[in-house]
């Protein structure tokens, strides 16, 4: 027994020493590829390849394990993308773009700004080719910038039009024995529909047939000037569903050429000047930023204008790198307004909104920063209720056309999961209080009427709130302000015509105009972003056992994760939200 312990020790301690050998060697090599300089040479007569096989979101993360071994990142950050385009415009080495793209993973107002930095691109002379063996809606609509547009003789080009689904949970609830309570204020304030409705309510089905119809009306603009056709017959094409194939798109003048991958090399190498039995070079987007000054601004100056990003839910407390957490954010314009190096602040928004509570703590600071230099709001793809909300104080609000905003209402939902508890699980509740009201909030009882009148004043407190501030910092009067609320979404070019916005235009356009209100000239300021990003290392050693966990659950879910979501941002809720009115999703 002696000699078998001896051995059961001598196992175990060579197990730990291996484990921390190994534990040491992988903490050698995150820090060796944190602090490398990755650099890469471009060569002569290169062409920049952007696959956009990633999603594209406002800034690039890499928080994975599998990230920290790669060039590429989880994502495709939004502003490192526009950095390459517009050094490659210059790079005497990149002779042209490859867009090599099938099913992009971005929002509307990402693609503008990703399509007018490659129409800037084709300024230089230099060319744009694209490639297709699939094109979604979204896919063709930033190829259609191209030069030549080459399609698979056998794939297929979206061009029907926009659409978005929403799910409704009414059916799901009621079998699990799940009652919502509902606490809404106006008559568009759709957010809470799928937890009560199976379909559409009418006021819901008129606003999102209007900043449906708004965006496409604008795509079809922008496609019709790209490919030199008329905006009606594009809307007949896509309206009658004229485009079935390949053969069809190359015959409607949609594309330029069927031809394979290779066939578009070989194009590209001929107005290169590069031998057929030749190799292209082709540089990816992430090997291009990594031979990429990533700074990018180019000034010395001791000047800054911040740029805040706001992407994701809104929180209560400091939130992630993937949410906005009102902590952390209102540190970060806190920190923006009390540097004197900082001149001017450009918040960016990217946002469904999420807690009322932490949208007014960030709003809050955005006041305080107005009275002591500009700041002005880029809406990027989503900046609604509460995102809406915390852009509403800026000196100057810039939407693009395709932008979802507006949604300036609120509302509260607490489940009544009584009936699942006994009826489903044979559980029942008893309860002891002080006095009559002391348990609530409660899902575990229903709610008397007298319960329910007093949640629904508090929600018409802060839906009065919500509408004071915003016709404040509008500069109009509430009643005018309210009939453009009540929760309504509108697209960017519908909320100019209403004043929501002030200006039509870019994140560029933003800091052009953050840049003059502070009378700083184009070269006389340094751009500083905030908040801080966690880098691969504080990413691993913070990640969370949950956050471990609902990775693994979106892997395996798949297409059906967004449900679960659905299911987890509802039972996550606190306090009363302003928030889209439905999860959007334009395809």
């Amino acid at each position: 027994m002696r000699q078998f312990l001896k051995y059961v020790l001598a196992t175990l301690t060579g197990l730990v020493v291996f484990g921390f050998v190994i534990f040491l060697i992988g903490l050698g090599l995150i820090f060796a590829a944190v602090s490398g300089d990755g650099s890469v040479t471009v060569a002569n007569d290169s062409v920049l390849e952007l696959k956009l096989d990633r999603p594209v979101s406002e800034r690039e993360s890499r928080e994975s394990f599998a990230a920290l071994f790669s060039s590429q990142a989880d994502n495709i950050g939004l502003d490192q993308l526009k950095l390459a385009i517009r050094r490659a415009k210059k790079d005497d080495d990149i002779k042209g773009i490859f867009l090599n793209v099938e099913l992009v993973q971005a929002g509307m107002a990402s693609l503008e700004e990703i399509r007018n930095e490659l129409l800037d691109f084709k300024k230089s002379g230099k060319f744009i080719v694209a490639y297709n063996d699939i094109a979604s809606e979204k896919s063709y609509y930033l190829t259609s910038v191209a030069d030549k547009l080459y399609l698979n003789p056998q794939g297929t080009l979206e061009f029907n039009g926009l659409s978005s689904e929403t799910f409704y949970y009414k059916n799901l609830f009621e079998k699990a024995g799940i009652e919502p309570y509902i606490f809404r204020v106006g008559s568009f304030k759709s957010a809470v529909e799928p937890y009560f409705r199976d379909s559409m309510s009418d006021s819901a089905r008129l606003q999102t047939s209007s900043f449906l119809n708004s965006i496409n009306d604008y795509m079809l603009q922008n496609v019709a000037k790209s490919r030199g056709m008329g905006v009606a017959r594009l809307k007949q094409i896509s309206d009658s569903m004229l485009v079935h194939n390949a053969d069809d798109a190359k015959r409607l003048g949609l594309v330029t050429n069927l031809g394979y991958y290779d066939q578009a090399l070989d194009y590209m190498k001929g107005k290169i000047g590069l031998d057929q039995k030749k190799k292209l070079s082709l540089i990816s987007l992430g090997d291009y930023q990594d031979a990429d000054d990533k700074d990018g601004e180019g000034s010395t100056s001791g000047n800054r204008i911040a740029v805040i990003y706001a992407d994701g839910d809104i929180v209560t407390g400091k939130g992630g790198n993937d949410n906005i957490g009102s902590t952390r954010f209102a540190e970060a314009i806190r920190k923006a307004r009390l540097d004197d190096n900082v001149k001017a602040v450009v918040l960016r928004v990217n946002s469904p909104g999420g807690s009322s509570l932490a949208s007014d703590i960030i709003y809050r600071e955005v006041i305080l920063t107005k009275k002591v230099k500009p700041i002005v709001c880029s809406m990027s793809d989503v900046a609604a209720s509460g995102g809406y909300f915390i852009a509403m104080a800026c000196d100057t609000i810039v939407a693009h056309p395709n932008t979802i905003t507006g949604s300036i209402g609120v509302f509260g939902v607490l489940p009544n999961i009584q009936p699942l508890l006994r009826d489903k699980l044979g559980i029942t509740t008893d309860r002891v209080t002080t006095g009559k009201f002391s348990d609530l909030p409660t899902i575990t009882r229903p709610l008397t009427a007298f319960e329910q009148q007093q949640l629904q004043k508090e929600v018409d407190r802060i839906y009065a709130d919500f509408t004071t501030k915003a016709a404040k910092g509008r500069r109009m009067p509430v009643e005018r302000l309210r009939r453009f609320a009540s929760g309504r979404v509108w697209s960017g070019t519908e909320a100019k015509a209403r004043g929501l916005v002030d200006v039509l235009g870019s994140f560029d356009d933003a800091l052009r105009i953050a840049a003059r209100r502070a009378n700083l000239k184009q070269d006389d300021y340094r751009i500083q972003r905030l908040p801080r990003q966690k880098n691969i290392v504080e990413s691993m050693f913070n990640t969370t056992s949950e956050e471990i966990r609902l990775r693994l659950v979106k892997a395996e879910m798949g297409p059906m994760y967004p449900v679960y979501e659905q299911y987890k941002k509802l039972s996550t809720m606190t306090g009363v939200q302003a928030r889209l009115p439905f999860e959007l999703n334009i395809q």
